[in-house]
């Protein structure tokens, strides 16, 4: 098993990496399941088809970064930072997004099947063919979202 090393951080499945700075890191692929990410930063990093599932992201900042097909099942995403991410076809199915921040995001044909997203901001975001199946919306802002049918909300 080769076991990879960035910024002086070992990732793997359940490691601690609370408040590393990962920003810009090619993590594609990456098993960081049940992992520890707390306040991390993750900026532009390219997490595309990696696994983050049950990984605790509160408070982390993903803006910008790549998370195509990523697999965030059952994590903790409270107050993270996913501003202009890309999330298209990610698997959120009963992540915590509480308060987080998804301002301009692209989800399209994310699974958002039964996540939280109470007072999550989506201003502006990408919802276009998602599955939102029992997700919860209390409070977000989906101001100008694109949603799932392709149609717009009104700013």
């Amino acid at each position: 098993m080769t076991v990879l090393i960035v910024n002086g951080y070992t990732i793997e499945a359940r490691a601690d990496l609370s408040f590393a700075d990962l920003s810009n890191a090619d993590l594609r692929g990456a098993n960081l399941s049940f992992a520890d990410l707390t306040g991390a930063k993750l900026r532009s990093a390219n997490l595309s088809f990696a696994s983050l599932v049950r990984t605790n992201l509160r408070s982390a900042n993903l803006g910008r970064a790549n998370l195509t097909a990523a697999n965030f099942s059952f994590a903790n995403l409270f107050m993270a930072n996913l501003t202009s991410a890309n999330l298209i076809g990610v698997n959120l199915f009963m992540a915590n997004l509480t308060s987080a921040n998804l301002i301009g995001a692209n989800l399209f044909m994310a699974n958002l099947t039964s996540a939280n997203l109470i007072g999550a901001n989506l201003f502006m975001a990408n919802l276009f063919m998602a599955k939102l199946t029992t997700t919860n919306w209390g409070g977000a802002n989906l101001l100008g979202a694109i949603m799932p049918d392709g149609k717009i909300n009104p700013l």
